[in-house]
């Protein structure tokens, strides 16, 4: 599937955070939401891209921007990893059924890995994407580049 496009309406979604309560995108209408997709929970890279928005909450809110976590691990996975990084106030999502739904819809499953891309897809609040980059695997994406990005939407 093709990578969505930045001006487009972003997929609508509803997932289960960490602690098993739902959230659907429409719920935030009206805040930015920054989308951070990322392989797998457990390792070194993708913990330190759910620390960096974990550290970076309040500036996130300055901004009337949400972050949330996405990546194809299931809730109970979610939960455990969270408690381990301590995770506390980004809501991490499993897409775990159907597998990988939200980073398809978004044109960010790699069939090859069963997994999504790492990429940020940051949306505005009346639910358009903004901007989107994908990053190597290896790569934790800049926080202070998706802050600056925030500032200019």
């Amino acid at each position: 599937m093709e990578q969505i496009s930045v001006g487009a309406k972003a997929p609508e979604f509803s997932l289960k955070d960490q602690d098993g309560n739902e959230l659907s995108l429409l719920s935030l209408r009206g805040k930015r939401v920054l989308l951070s997709f990322h392989p797998l929970a457990w390792t070194g890279v993708c913990q330190r891209q759910m620390e960096a928005l974990e550290m970076n909450v309040e500036a996130l809110e300055s901004l009337n921007a949400q972050a949330l976590g996405i990546s194809v691990d299931a809730v109970p996975t979610k939960k455990a990893w969270a408690d381990a990084i301590g995770v506390v106030k980004t809501r991490l999502l499993s897409d775990f059924w159907p597998h990988g739904g939200v980073a398809s819809a978004f044109g960010l499953f790699r069939e090859d890995a069963g997994t999504s891309e790492r990429a940020t897809v940051l949306i505005d609040e009346s639910g358009v994407v903004r901007w989107i980059k994908v990053y190597p695997p290896s790569e934790v994406p800049d926080i202070q580049e998706l802050l600056a990005t925030l500032k200019t939407l």
